[in-house]
């Protein structure tokens, strides 16, 4: 051995130190890997983190208040509404100005959306203020209080100034809070008026017919899961078809299809009364309830259920139950004993697949569930479509994610995310 060896470091073949070689092989390696994955995550990047990221900034963003009326915020800040009075002329001139700008941009009917979803009737104060202001002038037409007062007399009510006020803020509570059927008021968190606490109601509906639907999924998918593992290969294939046929069929087309077969006039009550079952006068409801938007969720989720059970089943060999049987178990005891611990795994892995799109469902009860058997989602597409407040809509979203997780993470330490398996 040289000197050079021994008393150097070890030379890789171009002459290089063989550390420093490894070293750049390595990084060469992993710059590799990771150029092959890249397009995956730019993809889940953009179609996944970003939109989340997104929601949970709109969910407490708040800058249409602040943006909008910049010099009237600041005015606002030094006045104690407590005292009961009413904001002093700096405020209304500030005010003025302001709504002068907005009326041009046309950015005072979108104020008057926001702040009427905080209290009812501000809305159409701005747009029937907004064009009379228009004709203002800044310097001509001051001081601006006693004519605001007479433009509209919402102006010379307290509880106005006051919503600006509280909702002035860039980052609010104000929308978590009208999630939970409550809302931000000057005085602190209130409970909303009792006619219009629904959202809590939504959520706990949404979370126990999901429920009810991933044990409907169990309770069906199982069997049906069991014969095709067992059945010879051709017969099983046959079978697993009709199982993947509704994937080959729209899903409004599927759902359609329920509503006209559960309607008072539809299929199902016309073969009770022909059988004598129901007499026709007393046909069952069965649609625009919850019953009907169960029967047609388990249906439509049914396949997504039978998949993971059937390939776990699969790999059970049919020769542990001929075991047991033959050290005398009889074949409940086989297969409470032996076979079914074998299939929880399918099980579990079916139902956290079932479960997480059931909560999240829309199309289905939109169509079968009518004003009993909508959920949470239909809440949050009637925000982003309908009443376009999108800050209450990113806020329900949240709270939907936050649900999931945390079932998922209870399921996790009772079960054990580990034993849950796709085949």
């Amino acid at each position: 051995m040289s000197d050079a060896t021994e008393n150097g470091p070890v030379l890789a073949a171009d002459g290089t130190p063989l550390k420093r070689s490894l070293a750049r092989a390595l990084r060469m390696q992993k710059t590799r890997a990771l150029m092959l994955i890249a397009p995956l995550l730019i993809f889940v990047l953009i179609t996944f983190i970003i939109p989340i990221g997104q929601m949970l900034y709109r969910s407490v963003q708040n800058d249409l208040v602040a943006d909008t009326l910049p010099l009237t915020v600041q005015a606002l800040a030094s006045w104690d509404s407590s005292t009961g009075e009413l904001p002093p002329e700096e405020v209304y001139d500030a005010f003025a100005r302001d709504m002068i700008v907005a009326v041009n941009a046309k950015q005072h009917t979108r104020l008057g959306t926001r702040l009427n979803y905080e209290q009812t009737g501000i809305s159409s104060m701005f747009r029937k203020s907004g064009r009379k202001i228009k004709k203002w002038d800044p310097v001509e037409d001051a001081p601006f209080k006693e004519k605001l007062i007479d433009v509209h007399e919402g102006w010379g009510e307290i509880d106005t100034w006051r919503t600006i006020q509280t909702h002035s803020g860039r980052v609010t509570p104000g929308y978590f809070l009208n999630a939970i059927d409550m809302q931000k008021t000057p005085d602190g968190p209130k409970a909303q008026p009792e006619d219009k606490q629904i959202l809590v109601k939504l959520f706990g509906r949404t979370l126990v017919m999901s429920l009810i639907i991933t044990g409907a999924c169990i309770l069906l998918g199982y069997p049906v899961a069991w014969i095709l593992a067992n059945l010879p290969m051709r017969s099983a294939n046959l079978l697993m078809i009709l199982v993947l046929l509704p994937f080959w069929t729209s899903l409004l087309v599927r759902t359609s299809a329920w509503k006209v077969m559960l309607q008072q006039q539809g299929v199902i009550n016309d073969v009770l009364v022909w059988i004598g079952l129901v007499s026709d006068s007393s046909r069952l409801v069965m649609i625009n309830n919850q019953f009907g938007t169960i029967v047609a969720m388990t249906h439509i989720l049914l396949p997504f259920m039978i998949l993971p059970m059937y390939s776990v089943m699969q790999t059970i060999p049919p020769t542990y139950l001929r075991a047991a049987k033959s050290l005398g178990a009889t074949n409940s005891t086989a297969f409470w004993r032996v076979y079914f611990p074998q299939t929880v795994p399918g099980i579990g892995a079916g139902s956290i697949l079932v479960f997480i799109l059931a909560i999240g469902y829309y199309i289905t009860p939109e169509i079968v569930g009518g004003t009993k058997g909508v959920f949470i989602s239909n809440r949050i597409a009637y925000h982003i479509s309908s009443s376009l407040n999108w800050g209450l809509a990113a806020a329900l979203g949240t709270i939907l994610l936050a649900v999931v997780l945390l079932l998922y993470w209870c399921y996790d330490k009772i079960v054990g995310i580990d034993n849950v398996k796709l085949g």
